[in-house]
């Protein structure tokens, strides 16, 4: 086959007055061929007849009709159903090897006949006008702290223009978190952008029933930095697509940092945030040209902060609990029957009470789960052992795993009275200290001695430095042994 590019050789070869022989020859084609080339002076690409015509039967020109229809009701069905579809309709009539065949001329109609396809339209963004925030699980990455599972959420926020971006360590997608993401973006920046845009999230969007746009709370929030709050359409993610491909590029970079780090285990929450901290830092070096144009244009922040918490009031109920946001605390008894004012936060519940802050509890992750603290609830079960038993968060009273083997223990022991025996044990933790009881669990168990209340209080009062048999003492080695190995060597050879 003869191309356009020999053509042009040829053509060129005759301008320089060389014979039809020399130019065929030095554009690799036949004489004969060079002649019908220079005489109707076009390029084999200008003259190639197009294809319009069918090499063989089309097997499906029968029940065509019948496919239209099919895709004409039902847009989203694929090729391989219909083809499955048929195959049982008429048996025998169509092989798999005629699926391709069926997916290609299905591919045309679409294109020709089919219902119009959604259009993206690319937007102009400008300088300090519109941020985007959405919430992205981590659990793909495997993150680890202190080798147990990392379970989290981050929150993400990027600015259109620059794609300059930041986030924030959570656990669901709560207004608290939102709050404390959005505010920590806008006062690292040091501005505030002009509009911001969010997903339907329950916790800044009514549902369609209700007049209002936002939730009360959001609103405030957007008023109090004076940003007009604007929310995506209903299963429309691509209407945030700075930040959707944000999240993307984010954790690829986190991935791939953690395999140069060689491992995904943290030390604690905080250091993996400052890692998290590093990431974002590389990731917005590149961005600093356009970012700057945006820090020139943003609207000044409010002179303060607002408070990221949900503020509720409870009464303590009769089993020292109180429940929020679907999970079950326990609080001293007592408060039991009294009203108490929660502040809740993104990690953690403040216990108010008579304008003081009492206790401060972690926050559960989830619903339908439970914090209890023996501490609050103690002086009860010394008084009414028989009730531990089959106390409903009796999984909760074991502090660590050597307080489970004490319990473990004393139900050989002690077959009658186990529950109350050990109570005795969690008592002395409430009331003296639980790392002293807990080590001096731990070096019974060690040193097999009996383990018995006696026995550990007195260690306990004591108050005596146990060492563990597992520790191991390593002396510093002394390097200049190995100038006396060589020196030994050399003496040998």
């Amino acid at each position: 086959m003869v191309t356009d590019q020999q053509v042009r050789r040829l053509l060129k070869m005759l301008v320089k007055d060389k014979t039809l022989e020399i130019a065929a020859l030095k554009s690799d084609m036949d004489v004969k061929t060079a002649r019908k080339y220079r005489d109707i002076g076009k390029l084999p690409s200008e003259i190639k007849v197009e294809h319009t015509w069918r090499t063989r039967d089309n097997p499906f020109s029968s029940i065509w009709s019948e496919i239209t229809n099919l895709l004409s009701t039902n847009p989203g069905l694929e090729a391989k159903t219909i083809f499955e579809y048929f195959q049982r309709q008429y048996a025998d009539k169509y092989q798999d090897g005629q699926l391709r065949t069926l997916q290609r001329h299905i591919k045309q109609w679409r294109a020709l006949e089919g219902p119009p396809k959604e259009v993206f339209f690319p937007q102009i963004h400008y300088p300090g006008e519109l941020s985007q925030s959405d919430f992205t699980h981590m659990s793909s990455l495997n993150i680890t702290i202190n080798k147990i599972p990392f379970n989290h959420m981050i929150f993400h926020f990027v600015l259109t223009y620059s794609n300059w971006e930041t986030g924030m360590v959570c656990f669901s997608e709560s207004f608290e978190s939102l709050s404390e993401g959005l505010q920590n973006a806008f006062w690292e920046l040091g501005g505030v952008t002009r509009n911001h845009r969010t997903d339907q999230l329950t916790a800044a969007v009514q549902k369609a029933t209700n007049p209002d746009e936002f939730t009360k709370r959001y609103q405030a929030l957007l008023n109090h930095y004076r940003v007009k709050g604007k929310k995506i359409q209903v299963n429309r993610p691509n209407e945030n697509g700075d930040v959707e491909q944000s999240h993307y590029r984010f954790k690829k970079a986190v991935d791939q940092s953690l395999i140069l780090r060689g491992n995904r285990d943290f030390v604690n929450v905080k250091e993996y945030e400052l890692f998290l901290r590093t990431i974002f830092k590389q990731l917005n070096s590149g961005r600093l040209v356009r970012f700057r144009e945006e820090l020139d244009v943003l609207n000044e922040l409010p002179s303060n902060r607002i408070e990221s918490c949900k503020r509720l009031k409870v009464k303590v109920g009769p089993s020292s609990t109180i429940r929020v946001n679907h999970n079950v605390y326990s609080v001293h008894s007592r408060l039991i029957g009294e009203h108490i004012n929660i502040k809740l936060f993104v990690d953690k519940l403040e216990i108010w009470y008579a304008q003081k802050c009492i206790e401060i509890i972690p926050r559960l992750r989830g619903e339908e789960k439970y914090y209890i603290q023996y501490r609050h609830i103690i002086d009860s079960l010394i008084r009414k052992p028989g009730a531990f038993e089959n106390y409903r968060y009796k999984s909760d009273l074991f502090p660590t795993t050597h307080f489970r083997l004490v319990y473990d223990v004393f139900q050989k022991i002690y077959p009658t009275r186990y529950n109350k025996e050990y109570l005795k044990i969690l008592d002395l933790a409430a009331k003296e200290n639980e790392g002293l009881v807990d080590n001096a669990i731990k070096y019974l168990i060690e040193t097999s001695t009996p383990i018995k209340y006696n026995t550990i209080i007195k260690l306990v009062k004591e108050s005596q430095n146990i060492i563990s048999i597992n520790d191991v003492s390593i002396q510093d080695v002394n390097i200049n042994i190995y100038d006396t190995l060589l020196q030994h060597v050399e003496a040998i050879l």
